[in-house]
Parts: C-alpha cells; sequence; structure tokens
C-alpha cells in the first residue's frame, strides 16, 4: 500500500498544495502529477467523475506520487466505498453539519475497530496479493486522509461538537456555499461571512486538525497560510485561466 505523503506532511505540522480537477481525463491527471502538487483532488460533486473513471486517474498519480483524494457526492457509505476501492487515499466529504454527520463520515471511511467500511481484496489492498487483509485494514486506517467540508451556519454553530470526533484530519471551509447559506449567496468578503469564517478559523487553528481552504490566487494562499491553513487548494480552472491570461497578455504586448 502506497505512504500517503500529504497525511505525513500535514502530521509532521507542514502546509501542503493541491488542485481541484474535475476533467475526467488520466492523461491530463498524469500531466498535473508531474507539475509539483502535493495532492490532487478528483471532483465528482461538481464533475462527472465516476468510480471506473477515477481509478484509472488514481493511477496516473500514482506514478507521481501524488496524493489522488476524490471528492464524493455525498456522505454515504456506498458512495465513499467505491471511490475508496478504486484507490483514492482520502475523500473530501461535503455538506458535514453536524458531528453525528462527521462521525457518519468516519465510520464509512475507517474499517474496523474505527469504522465499518465494507472490507474487499481491493487494488489499494494489492489485491489481497502483498498484503494480508489484516495488514491492508491497518495501514489503510492509518493512511486514509478525511477532509470534512463545512459549508453551512450549522456547521459553523456545531464546530466544537464536531472537532470532538476522532479521527479528523483536515476540516475544509466551503466559503462560498457558506456564503449562500448565511443569505449572501456568492458574496464571501461580506462582513457577515468574514465574521463567520474568523470565529471557525480561530476554533480549527487552535485544535490538532489541519485549517482546508480553496482560493483563486497565490496572494489569497499566502493570506491563508498566514492565517493558519495548512491544507491549501485551488482550481485547475484558476490556474489556466491566470496562465493564459498572463502568457496572451505577454504575447501581444
Amino acid at each position: 500500500m502506497i505512504t500517503n505523503l500529504t497525511k505525513a506532511k500535514l502530521n509532521a505540522g507542514e502546509s501542503v498544495y493541491g488542485c481541484f480537477f474535475r476533467t475526467p481525463d488520466p492523461t491530463l491527471a498524469e500531466f498535473m502529477g508531474y507539475l509539483g502538487w502535493d495532492f490532487l483532488i478528483l471532483d465528482a460533486e461538481h464533475g462527472s467523475l465516476e468510480p471506473n473513471r477515477a481509478e484509472d486517474m488514481v493511477r496516473a498519480l500514482e506514478l507521481r506520487r501524488v496524493t489522488p483524494l476524490v471528492r464524493v457526492t455525498t456522505n454515504q457509505p456506498h458512495v465513499l466505498l467505491r471511490f475508496l476501492d478504486a484507490g483514492a487515499q482520502g475523500v473530501h466529504v461535503p455538506w458535514v453539519n453536524t458531528p453525528d454527520d462527521a462521525e457518519r463520515a468516519l465510520q464509512a471511511i475507517k474499517y474496523q475497530p474505527r469504522g465499518m467500511r465494507g472490507l474487499a481484496g481491493v487494488r489499494p489492498a494489492t489485491f489481497a496479493r502483498q498484503l494480508s487483509l489484516k495488514e491492508y485494514v491497518a495501514r489503510a486506517n492509518e493512511e486514509t486522509l478525511t477532509v470534512l467540508q463545512l459549508e453551512s451556519g450549522e456547521a459553523i454553530d456545531n464546530l466544537n461538537d464536531i472537532l470532538a470526533v476522532s479521527d479528523i484530519d483536515v476540516l475544509f471551509l466551503g466559503r462560498t456555499d457558506l456564503s449562500h447559506s448565511l443569505g449572501y449567496a456568492g458574496d464571501t468578503s461580506h462582513p457577515e461571512v468574514e465574521a463567520v469564517v474568523a470565529r471557525a478559523v480561530e476554533q480549527i487553528t487552535a485544535s490538532d486538525v489541519a485549517l482546508g481552504v480553496v482560493v483563486p490566487t497565490v496572494e489569497e494562499a499566502q493570506l491563508w497560510r498566514r492565517r493558519g491553513a495548512r491544507y491549501i487548494a485551488t482550481t485547475l480552472e484558476a490556474v489556466v485561466g491566470a496562465s493564459s491570461e498572463a502568457w496572451l497578455a505577454g504575447a501581444r504586448a
């Protein structure tokens, strides 16, 4: 079983950098693997990715030792299971609003004794060839990265109780949906939204759980690192859009 280098860096107190990637194409994923990202988030929530395609994209990223993660569509055991069995080294779970939501995710992500994920000799288990299932269960529980997304005012109100749930690696602030839930859709800089975000940042950074965010620019990445975020993502659209505009402006100057 492959070591989760992103989780190892987080456990060592380091910051990690990744990219949301919604295009279900293994060749493009392989190319992205050469660019230096710590992790790529294969987006099944806001993309068309299915488990069989995710499996090929995971293989492509494993070639470059980039951590393959999947943002799933919903917090349901059968959904989480299929992407994890495809080889994802961790998952983003959307819309975690309560400690019960968080615990339900952990039960689906982890094997016994922590959880109740269904067990089979699938590809991350080396098809039961190089690892026994007993060895695989222990390794998988150690290596799998759990990222829970906080995307509503309810989630922030319940944050202390969510933080009390064991084995969460990253709490990820979904500020766009948070602004929507607070009545300011898309206005993440609104003072009321920022006040709720600031409260969440204070609680998360005071804990052992890493703070995660998505940002469009290098400047915002630096800002959020100063605010205490250690799991920092952007999007393929933001990176390609900015670099394309800069290239064209320079070429046409």
